[in-house]
């Protein structure tokens, strides 16, 4: 792994990070103005849309989303999927971290721990595993198989979400964006394995328009899982999935291989150390409750009350559910 690629992902994944702080605010106010004007119709999807559209701090986090597409292209041109999309695991602390600022919460100490878990278990897991660089291409033949699984598994997670609330909803969409986004990834890796080959053959071939499609899959899709519950809830699913999904995508595309044997077993126990440094961000003091769903700074002397802060003044704990949960929206 080089240190350009490392580089390049961990600034894709910071860009990612406030991206989804950013797009989360705007959905909170935008559920809020709703709430209060009483908005209903057949038509709210669309003007949803367009609000969103309007809203600066909206386009601030979708710029974001298109700087962190740049950061991650140059890492999977230099490097292999089953790296860098891992090393995008580290969203969920740049994502907490600016939450914590835009959401005015101060990280606690089981944050700053769960970040360390976090961080030596991407160590672990990719210095044991050396995922080699595989295909700048895949072989012919394997999208089709690939493409069909992921439709089908988008499809059914999306369809578990319809039947679910709270967190668990959240998670299963969550999970069904983290596969359109590695499969977005994929696609990116095979567009920029063909740039070598010339612009005429660039923009007649499939992947370059599949590319487009599925990244504008991914921000739909990612825009229903942040309204459907706190990051708290889906972020952990979105940023484990993606890298678990990119791996598999990176053996099953380009021929990206990992070692075995006795290094499974320091890999296991890396994925264990992600997996529990994950859970400790997504429950640490600093997101506790609806800390990503007041959508209100609140003052300091009044934060300093209750773990993890409180209520704005005035408002009730009713106030901070999701708006999409208690009308019982479906994606």
């Amino acid at each position: 792994m080089s240190v350009l690629t490392a580089v390049l992902a961990l600034l894709a994944a910071l860009a990612n990070g406030a991206a989804s702080v950013l797009q989360r605010r705007a959905a909170i106010d935008q559920a809020k103005q709703e709430t209060k004007g009483g908005q209903r119709g057949a038509r709210r999807t669309m003007r949803r849309v367009g609000q969103l559209l309007r809203r600066p701090i909206w386009l601030a986090g979708a710029a974001a989303l298109g700087l962190s597409a740049v950061f991650q292209a140059g890492a999977l041109a230099v490097g292999s999927l089953a790296v860098v999309q891992p090393l995008l695991a580290s969203e969920l602390l740049f994502t907490l971290l600016l939450g914590s600022w835009v959401f005015h919460h101060r990280p606690g100490l089981l944050t700053w721990l769960s970040f360390l878990m976090l961080a030596v278990g991407l160590a672990l897991f990719l210095g044991s595993v050396a995922p080699s660089a595989g295909e700048e291409t895949a072989t012919a033949g394997r999208w089709l198989p690939v493409g069909i699984c992921a439709t089908v598994a988008v499809v059914a997670l999306v369809a578990l979400a319809r039947t679910l609330r709270g967190a668990s909803r959240a998670a299963a969409l969550g999970f069904a964006t983290a596969v359109c986004f590695a499969c977005t990834a994929a696609l990116i890796k095979e567009v920029t394995g063909h740039i070598s080959d010339g612009a005429a053959d660039l923009f007649t071939t499939w992947h370059l328009y599949a590319m487009c499609g599925a990244g504008l899959l991914s921000l739909l899709l990612l825009q229903v899982t942040l309204r459907a519950g706190t990051l708290a809830a889906s972020q952990p699913a979105l940023t484990l999935g993606d890298a678990l999904v990119s791996v598999a995508l990176g053996w099953a595309l380009f021929d990206e291989r990992i070692a075995l044997g006795i290094h499974l077993l320091v890999a296991g126990l890396g994925a264990c150390l992600i997996a529990a440094g994950t859970t400790g961000l997504a429950h640490s003091p600093a997101v506790a409750g609806d800390w990503d769903a007041t959508g209100a700074p609140t003052s300091r002397s009044s934060s300093a009350g209750t773990p993890g802060g409180s209520t704005p003044s005035g408002s009730t704990p009713q106030d901070n559910t999701h708006p999409r949960d208690s009308r019982g929206d479906q994606p």
